[in-house]
C-alpha cells in the first residue's frame, strides 16, 4: 500500500519488497494465511487517519496471520525452526506502563499494530517479537486458524467484558468475521443467542453455529415481542442505525458492547452500561487458542490468492463475504 485510496481504485499493489531483517528477539515467519479484516479496508480507505493509522507509508496491511518459523534471533525462546506460529493485531507493547503491568497491554499507548504501525501479513514474510507470537493449533489448517488472531480474540474479549452468563439473552448484530465468533463464545457462556443480520447465508451460518434464533434485522421486533428484551447486545457492524436500535431494545440496566465506531444515544434513566473492547491481550489470545485446540470453537473461512486482495476487500465492502476471507501467498 503506497497511499490511501478507495478500494475500487485498487490501492494495493503486488510488488517485490525487501525481506525483513531480524533483531535478536524476533522470529521470521513465512506466511501461509492472513485474514482480510474490515479494519484493513477502513485503514486502506483512510477512515482511520484520525487515529494516526496507517502510521507509515508505504505499509503492508494484514494482522491475523499464520505461518511457519523460518529464522530466529539469538535471544528467542519457546520457538523452533519449522514450528507453526500465529500473529495477532497486538504486535508489541512497552511492557512497563500501568496497562502492561496490569496485563492489559492492549491499552498500551505505545503499542505496535500489525499491519498498522509496522508491516503486516499481506506478504510472504513477516518478522515479529517472539513474545508476541503464538503456537497455532495443530488440529486446524493455517487458513482455518488465521481468523483466531483477530476475530477470535476480539470476539472473546468483547463477550467476556459484557459479563454475559447463564440464563441471559444476547442479541448479536452482524454475523460476519467477528460476529460468528462472538456467537460461539456467547453459547459457551451459556447464554441464549439471537443472531441478527440482513444476509440470509449469514443467518444460515448462525443457526449452524448454534444460535437459538437467527433473524433478519427487520424481523427482530416481532421476535423480541415473544422473547422479551435482551440482557446484552453486541454490535459487530459499522452502522449508526444498528447502534440506535441496540440502545432501544436492550433491557433497562442492560449491557451494550460497541465493537465498532459509533455514538450511542444514551438515556440516563435506563442505566445502560455501554462498553467498548479493543482487540485482546496476550492472555486473551492464549485462552482462545486453548479453546480452539480443544475444538470448542471453529472458524468459517474461504481462501483466496493474495494477489486478489483488492478484489476480496471490495467484496468485503459490499457484504459479499461469508465468515472470513483468508488470503494465501
Amino acid at each position: 500500500m503506497q497511499k490511501i485510496g478507495a478500494i475500487e481504485n485498487n490501492p494495493l499493489q503486488f510488488i517485490d519488497y525487501p525481506d525483513p531483517v531480524l533483531a535478536d528477539d524476533e522470529i521470521l515467519v513465512r506466511i501461509r494465511a492472513c485474514g482480510a479484516c474490515h479494519s484493513n479496508l477502513h485503514m486502506i480507505e483512510g477512515e482511520y487517519v484520525f487515529t494516526g493509522l496507517p502510521a507509515k507509508l508505504p505499509i503492508i496491511p494484514g494482522h491475523e496471520i499464520t505461518g511457519v518459523v523460518e529464522k530466529m534471533g539469538k535471544s528467542v525462546q519457546g520457538f523452533e525452526i519449522g514450528q507453526r506460529a500465529g500473529i495477532q493485531v497486538l504486535y508489541n507493547a512497552c511492557g512497563n506502563c500501568e496497562h502492561c503491568l496490569n496485563g492489559r497491554e492492549n491499552l498500551c499507548m505505545t503499542q505496535g499494530g500489525t499491519g498498522e504501525t509496522v508491516d503486516g501479513g499481506y506478504a510472504e514474510l513477516i518478522k515479529v517479537p517472539f513474545a508476541h507470537a503464538y503456537p497455532v493449533p495443530e488440529n486446524m489448517s493455517f487458513e482455518e486458524a488465521a481468523p483466531l488472531f483477530c476475530p477470535g480474540v476480539t470476539a472473546y474479549r468483547a463477550v467476556k467484558r459484557t459479563g454475559l452468563s447463564f440464563d441471559q439473552t444476547v442479541v448479536i448484530f452482524g454475523i460476519g468475521g467477528v460476529g460468528h465468533m462472538a456467537l460461539q463464545f456467547a453459547k459457551l457462556a451459556g447464554a441464549q443467542v439471537i443472531a441478527v443480520d440482513v444476509n440470509k447465508p449469514a443467518l444460515a451460518m448462525a443457526k449452524e453455529l448454534g444460535a437459538d434464533y437467527a433473524v433478519h434485522f427487520d424481523e427482530l421486533d416481532n421476535l423480541l415481542a415473544d422473547t422479551g428484551r435482551p440482557d446484552v447486545v453486541t454490535i459487530h457492524v459499522p452502522s449508526q442505525m444498528v447502534v440506535d436500535k441496540a440502545i432501544k431494545i436492550v433491557k433497562r440496566g442492560g449491557n451494550v458492547m460497541l465493537a465498532t465506531l459509533a455514538s450511542p444515544p444514551i438515556n440516563f434513566n435506563e442505566e445502560h452500561n455501554v462498553l467498548t473492547s479493543v482487540i485482546g491481550t496476550r492472555n486473551d489470545m492464549r485462552t482462545v487458542l486453548r479453546m480452539a485446540t480443544k475444538g470448542r470453537i471453529k472458524t468459517k473461512t474461504k481462501a483466496y490468492p493474495l494477489k486478489d486482495a483488492n478484489e476480496i476487500l471490495l467484496k468485503l465492502k459490499h457484504g459479499e463475504i461469508l465468515g472470513r476471507a483468508v488470503l494465501t501467498p
